[in-house]
């Protein structure tokens, strides 16, 4: 592990909707930083920027048109740069959203690949060997080329798959990973990450890690070693690079080349029982965020978290670090159903759990998630994307713009969190997010391989309670998000004393009494 993630919190930036310094409505790289220190004192000392390359933003970004270039509306190549420089010099790390598996069909990549005279870049994509063979069972588009073939899609329809062959071939047009045109494809996303690394980037957020090969197998064995050959040349070339996937998949993850996996809220994953449970919450009422264990009012204990979590951490923690975030880019804020003070005990959690943890911007203020249409492929993911909300006055801070200018509207609630109006409350969500990213820091035994250890998981069904309690270290952390007091016979040992309190509680012949929607941390 770099010894740099033992003590990494990672904040995600959402590019353009940040903050915004020419008044163009749209967030820029220059606005990033500018807003570093607050980003700092906040206690995260790693950034992770969504896709800030060149795109005609059908998808947000992630429909690259050039991985070497910044998009103009966020600044150029030098400002980019400067962003890594300044970083640095505040202690800051700065990983960038590689996109490894398409690209833009506006890609010159593809723009070749469409030529019906065969090139270089023929085999940079997935092509059928007619324009009337189907996809082989993927998404597929025919008919808008001169080449005589279908091209296999990623994801939208604008978004071209990259060819990195296939596991199984079972076409006579599919190719093998080791084939020429998918091992030229391995090395062109090798030269993007160094040309970004080269210029100061501290490593890579990867998008669909796990798409690579096609047909691969049900452990990936194709994907992974591709990934394991990435990894090799970081660890000889650029050691102190770091790689984190969107996969939620550690077992195979972080055994080949990544330093972390997210966990993500994917239904039936422990994770989504925290803090919005599909069993209730649908995309057209993301307000209904089911019966989860941070509601004060639900019914459902840690064990739905922890029978998923727990195996997958001990099977992996000596090999990287599986990531709790508050939520990202991709998901419906978690204060669409959570209060302030449900909030609090989440990110109290979230923030003392083993691995790397990563804020999404607005989080920390308790930003709220809007209805609205979509914007750039976001659907309705674009009411998690909405402008960062500093100040009250025009566009809360965020852009000196006309309010029909700005990317997306801004919280237009009179009572709409911002980050000026929490810095004088000692007791916002904002100060209480502070107050535990430095203790964090502060103390050894909550870094992010700092041992864990379960002490106590109560049964709503057989104790009638919820709370939940566990060892990083020396320090004993216990919550209880229920509305009704609970005690737990930890036995402790004398001495303890608090470190960082949410609610009432106590300490009595070795019992921890804990308050209604409570949260300690013992050391």
């Amino acid at each position: 592990m770099k010894e740099w993630l033992k003590d990494a919190v990672f904040y995600e930036i959402y590019p353009q909707s940040f903050y915004d310094t020419n008044g163009d409505g749209i967030g820029d790289i220059p606005g990033i930083i500018e807003k570093l220190d607050y980003i700092k004192e906040l206690g995260c000392n790693a950034l992770w920027i969504n896709p800030c390359f060149d795109s005609p933003f059908k998808d947000a970004g992630y429909d690259v048109r050039d991985y070497k270039k910044v998009a103009p509306r966020y600044g150029t190549n030098e400002d980019l740069v400067r962003l890594f420089d300044t970083a640095h010099e505040k202690g800051i790390r700065v990983l960038l959203d590689l996109v490894p598996g398409h690209t833009s069909e506006e890609h010159e990549w593809f723009k070749a690949s469409c030529q019906p005279e065969h090139n270089e870049y023929s085999d940079r994509f997935i092509w059928t060997n007619s324009c009337f063979t189907w996809g082989g069972g993927m998404p597929f588009i025919g008919g808008e080329t001169e080449r005589n073939g279908t091209y296999i899609l990623n994801f939208f329809k604008c978004q071209p798959a990259l060819n990195y062959g296939y596991g199984t071939c079972r076409e006579p047009w599919q190719q093998p990973t080791d084939a020429p045109g998918p091992r030229a494809t391995v090395e062109a996303i090798k030269d993007v990450m160094r040309f970004w690394l080269d210029k100061g980037c501290d490593g890579f957020r990867v998008d669909m890690a796990a798409s690579l090969v096609k047909n691969d197998t049900k452990d990936k064995k194709y994907t992974c070693a591709i990934w394991r050959e990435i990894a090799a040349m970081l660890a000889e070339e650029y050691p102190e690079a770091a790689m984190v996937s969107e996969w939620n998949e550690p077992k195979l993850s972080l055994k080949n080349g990544f330093d972390m996996d997210f966990m993500l809220e994917h239904p039936n994953s422990g994770y989504s029982w925290l803090m919005r449970n599909y069993d209730g919450a649908t995309d057209s009422d993301p307000h209904n965020i089911g019966n989860c264990y941070f509601c004060a009012d639900s019914d459902v204990g840690i064990a739905k978290f922890l029978d998923h979590w727990l195996p997958l951490y001990k099977a992996t923690r000596k090999d990287g670090l599986y990531c709790p975030i508050t939520c990202n880019h991709d998901t419906i804020r978690p204060s669409a159903g959570l209060t302030v003070d449900e909030l609090k005990l989440a990110y109290a959690m979230l923030f003392t759990l083993p691995g790397a943890p990563f804020l999404y911007y607005g989080d920390e203020i308790g930003m709220r998630y809007l209805p609205l249409p979509t914007k750039e492929g976001g659907y309705f993911r674009t009411g998690s994307r909405t402008p960062m909300q500093w100040k009250k006055g025009k566009n809360l801070g965020f852009s000196k713009a006309k309010a029909d200018k700005l990317y997306l509207p801004v919280d237009p609630a009179p009572d709409a969190p911002t980050v000026a109006a929490q810095e004088k409350d000692p007791d916002s969500l904002l100060n209480t997010v502070k107050s535990l990213l430095a203790l964090r820091h502060a103390r050894a035994d909550l870094h992010a391989d700092a041992p864990f250890k379960v002490l106590y998981a109560a049964d709503p069904e057989t104790d009638g309670q919820r709370p939940f309690a566990y060892k990083r270290g020396k320090l004993v952390c216990a919550v209880n998000p229920a509305l009704d007091e609970a005690a737990l016979p930890l036995n402790l040992r004398k001495g303890l004393k608090p470190l960082f309190a949410l609610g009432g509680g106590g300490i009595k012949d070795g019992t921890l009494y804990l308050g209604a929607q409570s949260f300690v941390i013992l050391g």
